[in-house]
């Protein structure tokens, strides 16, 4: 895999020399090099990945410059070719490491400067133009019908692999959700899309967030799922705080709890529909 990645990249940019590489195994949707211990390549896995990562590349150009953490910008790119393999971005590492719960544990009295940099950082993505962007725009009534479908899918395709009550569990999360009208009476905003541990960055020697990474899952949808991402990663405690500094934090409470609820099953889906038995098995526990 290593060898026709490094071919790949000198196919595509001749005079760039690799003098070491070396494979980062988190990556769920890309396999991530790390060349030259200086810079990133991602290639997508999948079919899906590549049209992910063409709008991504297109986000990350428009907001360089308008956000108050460092986010990947892409030096390198072959984004031409709709063939997994061929399809890559390449940008500078990023300094820090991710922020995982033990990590976020052991720097918890640093806790009120992190939540005031995520909620910064996330306040003002939000607040990006997404004119120009060929980036799909959903109505609240578009999301909906995605919620809608997202939950067909689980019960096509999770359901017969899961014991009664946690069926029963799953329906109740979708169909309350579905049937309060109010809940989906938002604005639709430009979001990260996995807003979590793996890809918040932390820099130990400052005790400070140091950059967002992996915009794979950026769309126009609904903020909360942005804090929902950091509800499954750092808890309750710390998103209340959180809330209480982002405008409007009050009125996204509900949302994000239910996408909090979806996450280990969006996982399992993801096993299924890309032969990913890792991610199914993640995914699947507690359910069965």
């Amino acid at each position: 895999m290593k060898a026709n990645y490094e071919t790949r990249i000198r196919e595509v940019y001749p005079d760039f020399s690799i003098t070491h590489c070396e494979v980062n195994q988190i990556g769920q949707n890309n396999d991530v090099l790390i060349v030259n211990r200086s810079l990133v390549f991602r290639f997508p896995k999948y079919i899906e990945g590549i049209r992910k990562l063409k709008t991504e590349t297109k986000v990350l150009e428009r907001v360089e410059g308008n956000l108050s953490l460092r986010v990947p910008f892409p030096l390198y790119q072959s984004v031409e070719h709709e063939e997994v393999g061929k399809v890559f971005t390449g940008y500078k590492m990023i300094e820090g490491e991710p922020l995982w719960p033990s990590i976020f544990k052991k720097n918890e009295g640093h806790s009120q400067k992190m939540a005031s940099q995520l909620v910064g950082f996330l306040t003002e993505l939000h607040s990006q133009s997404v004119e120009g962007l060929e980036i799909e725009r959903k109505s609240i009534n578009e999301i909906r019908t995605s919620i809608v479908d997202l939950y067909d899918r689980f019960r096509e395709k999770l359901f017969p692999h899961m014991n009664e009550k946690a069926k029963m569990e799953v329906r109740l999360h979708f169909d309350s959700f579905l049937s309060n009208e109010d809940l989906l009476d938002f604005q639709p905003v430009l979001i990260h899309g996995d807003f979590g541990a793996s890809n918040i960055l932390w820099h130990p020697a400052r005790h400070e967030v140091s950059g967002i990474i992996d915009f794979g899952e950026t769309e126009v949808g609904d903020p909360a799922y942005d804090f929902a991402g950091l509800l499954s990663s750092y808890g309750e405690r710390f998103v209340r705080d959180c809330l209480t500094i982002y405008p409007g934090g009050d009125q996204i409470v509900e949302r994000m709890n239910f996408y909090r609820g979806t996450f280990a099953l969006q996982e399992a889906l993801h096993g299924v529909e890309n032969d990913d038995r890792k991610a199914f098995e993640n995914g699947m526990k507690g359910y069965r």
